[in-house]
């Protein structure tokens, strides 16, 4: 009987009523398309930077927080052992998709024909582990299908640099690349480092050396003693990166050709083994059972996940995290100042009529349940109503076609709102909505259970 006249109540002014109910369900809807958005968003970052980092990452000891400074100086002696110790083990060995050494390194890119060079930023790849990497894709993100590295195994001195790079290096017309301006008229006479470089790269043509009818690079580094060493890589492919400063300084080759500029002729080395879960889940099992490994054979090394690889990664998450929080209070206090507003409309239209229930002997206890109760109903229509329109507003953008270009990538992709897999945060947005709704409508009810009888009676 109680939840009938509340409906009724409801429906005696059937304009705010709708009202009041249509702005409940315009907040549901806006966050569950946010909510999806940032989803998305997160789940595409998260793709992203597993398939360049992978999941794990085992170091030497100290090499993430001083081995950028001197990478060369912090390569793992014996990679080849630590590579089959963790993909023979029986707990890691179902977990992982991907093992794999990987080198990182810095130098002199040069094309000495044109007298032009720069400084890169480079990683050395095995080419097919590399191409399984950039397959990752296990919540089926249609726009992140990335193709292969470009890299090939057979061919170790082929490699990939930025268009940046490739750009100031005097590539435009050798590898067709679009949108080049062309070159400024700029001083033709080498420079003394320059002039050096160059005699050096030619005094040092090695077995890696390409044929001039290619285009290749000269890229220059110093090795793991200190030594300069110089060697000649094709440009089989140009990778445009999001971010300038890394387009201007992209060079990725084959791991083999990459040892060869560090190492020279000593000691070839590993920088890094990166593993690369099946599930992002399996992450704090499989970090867990490295480091009982590393404990257990007393080795100088060290794990890290892609979290602490990439910073930017967790500081997305908060940035989205604080603006979904910061619309969610702007719904909230929208919701509260609605609801509030109709509630205490209806407190003053029925006053004689809640005269005239406690004059029968209804307690203030029940005045007060009747106007929660008509708030809840009033929540549950627009939080319900607004949960549904926003997810069939959400397969309407995901249809659509639309496109957008994020942050850090050099390609749009399409705009998506994901669904699947939300119930948490419907639920939470539903729960959110229904607390601000009984919130809104316990300063109204209080002031119905207390309006004195006599006073109620006799208003007019």
């Amino acid at each position: 009987m109680l939840f009938k006249l509340a409906f009724r109540n409801i429906l005696r002014n059937r304009r705010r009523s709708i009202m009041s109910a249509g702005a409940i369900a315009v907040g549901a809807i806006a966050m569950v398309l946010f909510g999806g958005f940032i989803a998305s968003i997160i789940l595409g970052v998260q793709t992203d930077t597993v398939r360049r980092t992978g999941h794990l990452a085992i170091y030497r000891t100290g090499f993430f927080t001083f081995g950028s400074g001197n990478p060369a100086a912090w390569g793992m002696p014996g990679y080849r052992d630590i590579l089959d110790l963790v993909r023979r083990d029986p707990v890691l060995a179902p977990l992982t998709a991907v093992v794999t050494p990987t080198v990182a390194l810095f130098g002199i890119a040069g094309n000495f024909s044109i007298d032009a060079s720069r400084t890169f930023v480079g990683s050395g790849v095995v080419p097919h582990d590399r191409d399984i990497m950039r397959r990752w894709n296990p919540y089926n993100l249609s726009y992140n299908n990335a193709a292969g590295s470009g890299l090939d195994d057979a061919d170790p001195i082929k490699g990939v640099v930025g268009s940046g790079l490739a750009r100031i290096l005097g590539f435009c017309e050798t590898l067709n690349l679009g949108n080049c301006p062309p070159p400024q008229p700029r001083e033709t006479a080498q420079t003394p480092i320059a002039a050096d470089i160059a005699a050096l790269a030619a005094s040092e043509k090695s077995e890696t050396a390409a044929p001039d009818t290619l285009p290749h690079i000269d890229l220059l580094a110093a090795t793991a003693t200190g030594a300069p060493n110089v060697i000649s890589m094709v440009i089989g492919n140009v990778d445009r990166q999001g971010v300038k400063e890394l387009d201007d300084a992209f060079v990725l080759m084959h791991f083999d050709l990459a040892q060869q500029l560090l190492y020279g002729r000593g000691e070839k080395r590993a920088l890094a083994i990166l593993l690369q879960l099946h599930a992002t889940s399996d992450l704090p099992a499989a970090r867990a059972r490295l480091t009982d490994i590393i404990r257990a054979r007393n080795l100088d090394l060290e794990v890290r996940d892609f979290t602490e690889i990439v910073p930017l990664y967790s500081q997305i998450i908060a940035m989205f995290s604080a603006i979904f929080t910061f619309i969610a209070v702007i719904m909230a206090v929208i919701v509260l100042f609605t609801v509030g507003n109709t509630m205490s409309m209806s407190v003053m239209e029925r006053t004689a009529e809640i005269g005239t229930a406690r004059a029968i002997g209804l307690r203030r206890s029940g005045i007060r349940r009747q106007f929660l109760l008509e708030a809840w109903i009033l929540g549950a229509i627009g939080a319900t109503t607004g949960i549904a329109a926003g997810i069939a507003l959400a397969l309407i953008v995901n249809q659509a076609g639309l496109i957008w270009l994020p942050p850090g990538q050099s390609a749009p992709s399409p705009l998506a709102v994901i669904i699947g897999n939300m119930g948490q945060l419907h639920l939470a947005i539903w729960l959110g909505l229904m607390a601000a709704t009984t919130l809104a409508a316990i300063i109204p009810a209080n002031r119905a259970a207390r309006l004195p009888v006599v006073d109620a009676l006799r208003h007019v």
